[in-house]
Order: structure tokens, then sequence, then C-alpha cells
């Protein structure tokens, strides 16, 4: 028996088949994604140019719709592509680098929201001692740490295994249970690292944030009506955006290695349409 050929490049499906529905559908997303950017960038050049906009709180702002920029980027370009092109195709370089790519900036998307509700808590829990705490060299370090520690985690766990067949991934983009599905090596390892990673990770820390924010609106008790009103407003944005990236994040990596019909829209959702929301939400 001749051994399996290891594979170098691998087919997308992609998210429609329908040949009519495609030029629609790249339309769409390529108005999205055109959105998405524009929306975004916007945020960074008003925070870069604004004297009024120096706070801690906008800094984060400004790294959150870098991340999304960066997060979108890696995945909608092929997407939009994969509607006109006939070979649908990437490279397994590709793949693998896209794989490390999105759980990278995923990941630190997962963190970001963690360290703004400290942020939070301490210029709604602690307003006289927030100027000295939150420096301008605290926030920096705290953002370089974190992405220090997530490259070096990420470094780590890239996946080693080959793809020796079937070449086609039910996906618009080199996910993780799609391409584990493509594997000829075991991957229950690598399943249960990817539960351990970025799912444990992702619950934990929205445990965390949901448990931060409950704290905040306690404290809030004790503060003045206008305060109130303007805190819970702060507040209240930012756990919107919790729940509408945490949510996709806990569905899709906190579960055994199994693919559903779900996980494209769900994907569509986090890497897309969430960046989207973001500078909608988040901006005050």
């Amino acid at each position: 028996m001749e051994p399996a050929k290891k594979v170098t490049e691998l087919i997308l499906l992609g998210l429609c088949q329908n040949e009519k529905l495609q030029p629609v559908c790249f339309v769409f997303f390529l108005l999205l994604y055109i959105a998405m950017v524009l929306g975004n960038l916007l945020i960074i050049v008003t925070v870069k140019s604004s004297h009024h906009l120096k706070s801690p709180m906008y800094f984060f702002l400004n790294y959150l719709s870098f991340l999304d920029i960066c997060l979108s980027s890696v995945t909608a370009p092929k997407l939009i592509a994969v509607f006109l092109v006939e070979r649908k195709t990437i490279s397994f370089d590709g793949c693998i680098a896209q794989l490390f790519m999105v759980h990278f900036f995923e990941c630190t998307e997962i963190f970001l929201p963690t360290v703004m509700a400290y942020d939070r808590y301490i210029a709604i829990c602690k307003p006289l001692h927030y100027t000295t705490i939150m420096t301008r060299c605290v926030c920096g370090s705290l953002m370089g740490f974190m992405s220090g520690r997530l490259s070096a985690f990420h470094g780590s766990d890239s996946p080693d295994y080959l793809f020796c067949g079937p070449s086609e991934i039910d996906h618009y983009f080199c996910d993780v249970h799609p391409s584990l599905k493509l594997a000829c090596t075991d991957t229950y390892f690598v399943g249960n690292m990817i539960i351990a990673n970025t799912g444990m990770i992702s619950l934990s820390c929205f445990v965390v944030l949901i448990v931060s924010y409950v704290i905040i609106l306690v404290s809030l008790r004790s503060c003045s009506s206008e305060g109130r009103c303007k805190a819970l407003s702060t507040c209240a944005s930012h756990i919107a955006v919790v729940i509408i990236f945490f949510g996709p994040c806990i569905f899709m990596y906190l579960r055994p290695s199994t693919s559903f019909s779900e996980d494209k829209m769900v994907t569509v959702f986090n890497t897309i349409i969430t960046p989207l929301l973001n500078p909608l939400i988040s901006f005050p």
C-alpha cells in the first residue's frame, strides 16, 4: 500500500457554492469589510489626533480598533476572493499561518476587555488614584506583556500534524475544527489543547469580566447621579462588546473537536460583524 501523499495545497469551499449568489455575496462582504476598516481607522485617527482623548480608556479603544482590523484582515480578503476565483485554494503554509494569526489576534482581543475592565474599575472605584496607577507607561507595558506572552504561547502550540487528504476544507478560512478533519495523524491531543487554550481562556476571562463589572456596578451606589449615569453608559458599551465577542468564541472553542453547520455564520459574526460593530458600540 502506497503511503499517503502530503497535501501542499488546500481547497476552501467558502460560504456559498451557489454560483448565481456568489457575485452578490462578493459585493456584500466587500462593503462590510470596507466599512469595518474605515470605521476602525476613523477611531484610530480620531484618538491619535485629538488632545482630549488621551486617557487610558481611549488608548485601549485605539488598540481594540487596531486588533479588529488585523483579525478581520486575516480572513475577510480570502473570503471575498473565494467568491470570484475559480481555483479556491490556499497553500499549506498559508493555512498554518492563517490559523496561527487568527488565534493570536482573537486571544489578544480576549485579554484586552479584561484590561479595559480593570481600567474602568480603577477609574470608578479609585478615582483619586487613577492618574497615578493607569499611566501611559503602565498601559503600554500591559499591552506589550500580553502580546509577548500570547506570541510565545501560540508559537509553542503551533500544529505540527500533516494533511494527507482529503484536501477540501468546508470553510472560508483555515479554522481549527475543519482543518483537524484533514490531518492524517492523531488529533486528540491537539483538540484538547484547543479547548484548554482558546476555549478556557475565553470562559475564564468572560467570568472575570462579569464579576468585575458586577463589582463596579455595586460600587456605583455611592456615586453622584451624574457620575453614575456616565459610568453606566461606559460600562454598558463595554459589556455589549464583551457579550458579542465572547459568545461566539466560547461556542466555537469550548467544545469537542467537531464541526457544526452554524460554525461558518458564527465565525463570520466573530471576524467581520463584531469588528464592524465595535467602533459603533465602544466609542462614547
